[in-house]
């Protein structure tokens, strides 16, 4: 008996059951997927992605599914393959990148005008991670910070006490000379709100003090701001993109960062409906736990990959949030088409961190939580409401110090992949990318690299 394979069902049916109801094996490889008896099979074309779908009579119930058989990579199946280069140094690699954005400014703006120049690596606005000691620090190295939303406006105004804004008149009188915004200065501290942007949820209520109240009160009093990182784990409903509208509407002059979405025409939504930059990424991050939770998520790079393309195609731009464990998963969101990559625990546990302090058999470590965890829902909502579940952990890491030491290794091995390539910029690194299939990162033997 030979058996035959329907391309756009996806299930093997021997030529001599197909007439009659049977027991039916859909496989993805050579994993049993579903198991059903059947009085009729009728095949469905499948959509672009080469997507198999079977539609299932069952009594008078349709039973519909899809199967992707196309194998999506995360960072660790790849390596990225070297070229022939003519740099000479590490120091010859330019990572700063100039960009324009395609809703900042509103219709007929001059995109240059509201564009932003930068090293397009970004601080996380999870609690630990996107504080105002950690913006200080990056800014030095022109690096962007997402601050957690948790900081009130009166913390606003602490933080950034001497940078455009003054305690009283006196202190303004004797310090306004020495601080003037510029956002090409060499001077990180004049050009601070460059590399800061305040964090918002999607709390909308006309009634009372919401997310976009929040927003207002930081654009009305810290005005020089030039970024809104709007953020929801799930960024496919139609209460975010909605959201996303009212900001564009009430900020035109905003670089507005949204997201979660891992699929390309989410991707192309979320910017036509006001987004400039698309966060990309679900259940990547280091304390997530959401595809554990939900069975819910995308392959890291393939996300990349295909939401850059999607992003790209009308003029918008992405930024990979998730599944980074080393500088050279950096790379290979760059060279993926990535045009900012978040970093959440990579940047956890410094001294520019918060997170609770404690030492254990001598040494210092550092509390960080994922932001749907137990511990961040403790914290600011009395509990784990009783229709969810926590969708992140808690973890203590090793104290690792001062970020300069972190950033600068982060920065040295970007130059060194660009060098690998042949990528003189880092807005080259995609036309520069061949990325090899592997079945290993690298030799452990010694104990992990880290």
């Amino acid at each position: 008996m030979r058996s035959e394979t329907n391309p756009s069902v996806g299930n093997e049916v021997s030529r001599g059951e197909a007439t009659r109801p049977h027991l039916l094996l859909a496989r993805t490889n050579n994993s049993v997927a579903v198991r059903r008896r059947v009085s009729l099979l009728e095949p469905v074309m499948g959509d672009k992605r080469n997507t198999r779908v079977t539609r299932i009579f069952f009594g008078h119930e349709q039973i519909y599914m899809r199967i992707e058989p196309e194998i999506k990579l995360d960072y660790k199946d790849v390596l990225l393959r070297p070229k022939r280069s003519t740099l000479t140094s590490r120091n010859d690699v330019n990572l700063v990148r100039e960009f324009t954005f395609p809703n900042a400014g509103g219709k007929g703006a001059d995109p240059k005008a509201y564009g932003w120049k930068g090293v397009p690596i970004v601080a996380s606005n999870m609690d630990t991670v996107g504080t105002f000691e950690m913006a200080k620090s990056l800014a030095r190295y022109r690096m962007l910070t997402c601050i957690s939303k948790h900081y009130d406006g009166d913390v606003w105004a602490h933080k950034l006490n001497g940078y455009g804004i003054w305690k009283n008149k006196e202190q303004r009188v004797a310090n306004e000379k020495n601080w003037k915004y510029d956002p090409d200065s060499a001077n990180w501290q004049n050009r601070i709100y460059e590399h800061i942007s305040p964090s918002i949820g999607i709390k909308y209520d006309p009634k009372k003090t919401d997310d976009l109240d929040y927003l207002n009160n930081i654009q009305w009093n810290f005005y020089h701001n030039r970024f809104i990182c709007i953020d929801a784990a799930n960024g496919y409903t139609r209460r975010f993109c909605d959201f996303i509208k009212r900001v564009r509407e009430e900020h035109p002059a905003l670089i507005i960062i949204a997201g979660n979405v891992v699929t390309g025409e989410m991707t192309e939504q979320l910017i036509l409906n006001g987004a400039d930059i698309v966060k990309v990424g679900i259940g990547g991050g280091s304390v997530c736990t959401t595809r554990i939770q939900t069975g819910v998520g995308y392959p890291q790079l393939s996300a990349v990959i295909e939401c850059a393309d999607a992003a790209h195609g009308i003029g918008g731009h992405i930024m990979a949030d998730g599944g980074c464990v080393c500088a050279g998963d950096i790379a290979k969101a760059f060279g993926g088409g990535a045009d900012f990559v978040m970093l959440g625990g990579m940047l956890a546990g410094h001294t520019e961190s918060a997170g609770q302090e404690e030492v254990v058999d001598g040494e210092k470590y550092k509390t960080f939580y994922g932001m749907s965890s137990d511990t961040a829902m403790n914290k600011y909502h009395g509990g784990v409401a009783n229709y969810r579940s926590s969708e992140g952990k808690t973890i203590r890491i090793k104290h690792r110090g001062p970020i300069k030491n972190t950033v600068e290794s982060i920065l040295g091995g970007l130059r060194s992949a660009c060098t690998y390539i042949g990528a003189k910029k880092l807005k080259d690194m995609p036309k520069c990318a061949t990325f090899v299939r592997v079945s290993q990162q690298s030799n452990e033997i010694f104990g992990k690299n880290s």
